[in-house]
């Protein structure tokens, strides 16, 4: 498990163009991390890699945003004012079933939904808010290829 730095909002979204680059169908991303950590612009990155052309937005309101668009489909969740029992009303587990990509913001308000293997980024920030800290959790062997294929792509520049 390695920390990466990200210093702007290009380099965040450069990073997500790395992980999305590696996803699959099926792939299921947490993005975890405060109000303005970085989770919706790593999720335009990924977006990019994944060949979607239209603006990426928080989904906070509307909860899901549906991309179908680009080579693999992508479901933007935001699972902040989702409570235990409103995830099964919107049929959350049918996005993570799906032949698309489905990140997930917030994802400890939706516990008991995940599926087993999924790849958890962990966003945070200094106190100043200049620069972003990234931490990838891989669970499953599956995204923990992915994570080694990150380390490799990072480190190898």
């Amino acid at each position: 498990m390695e920390t990466y730095q990200l210093n702007d909002e290009a380099e965040t979204i450069k990073f997500g163009k790395i992980i999305g680059e590696l996803l699959e169908a099926n792939d299921v991303v947490l993005l975890d991390g405060d109000l303005g950590a970085g989770k919706t612009t790593l999720t335009k990155g990924i977006a990019q890699a994944l060949g979607i052309r239209r603006y990426v937005k928080s989904p906070t309101y509307t909860i899901v945003h549906e991309y179908h668009d680009g080579n693999i489909p992508l479901f933007h969740i935001d699972a902040y004012r989702l409570e235990e029992d409103g995830a099964g009303d919107i049929g959350i587990d049918e996005y993570f079933e799906s032949d698309g990509v489905t990140v997930v913001e917030w994802s400890q308000y939706i516990k008991s939904y995940l599926p087993d293997q999924f790849l958890r980024v962990i966003l945070d920030r200094n106190h100043d808010n200049t620069k972003r800290f990234l931490t990838l959790e891989p669970n499953g062997e599956h995204y923990q290829k992915i994570e080694e294929a990150i380390e490799e792509n990072i480190n190898g520049r």
